[in-house]
């Protein structure tokens, strides 16, 4: 067990050494619940921020992208659900990352807080708003490293 732990932080430093080398590694460090492992997941499997021309096709990437099984049912019947086709890896990391971001930084615990007000009692509604701050941590990290900039409060759409 001692092996594999020692093989992992090996693992660890080796990803950390590759991604200290790249542009784009540190404007998604400076996102509040981001870390160096969901950083370095979103370098992955974005690679380059330029081909992709908008920001839907980013939350396809990780599977963040609404879909819904009609089934026999009206359009207007049928439910949206993230679809899960894209990278469960990323997902999950950035699910994580909006979780330690809901719970430690003011300004997404605020907008979080802010859309579970009044839906307290509705099942799985913590879930669904923090999947939707997972999607929103993604874009705006392919925002970040298309633009090249640092994470900055002032400049966060609060929608």
């Amino acid at each position: 067990m001692l092996d594999i732990r020692a093989a992992i932080q090996e693992l660890d430093k080796v990803i950390l050494n590759l991604c200290s080398g790249i542009e784009e590694y540190p404007y998604l460090l400076s996102i509040p619940g981001i870390g160096p492992d969901t950083a370095s997941k979103i370098l992955a499997y974005v690679s380059d921020p330029n081909r992709f021309d908008h920001a839907k096709q980013v939350l396809k990437l990780a599977g963040f992208d609404l879909s819904a099984s009609r089934s026999g049912k009206p359009a207007a019947k049928a439910t949206p659900v993230i679809s899960k086709r894209g990278q469960a890896d990323l997902r999950f990391a950035l699910c994580q990352a909006a979780l330690v971001a809901s719970n430690s930084n003011s300004l997404f615990s605020t907008w979080f807080a802010s859309k579970i007000q009044g839906r307290e009692r509705e099942k799985g509604i913590y879930m669904v708003v923090r999947v939707k701050l997972a999607a929103k941590m993604l874009v705006i990290a392919w925002t970040l490293m298309k633009k090249k900039e640092m994470f900055a409060y002032d400049q966060l759409n609060n929608s």
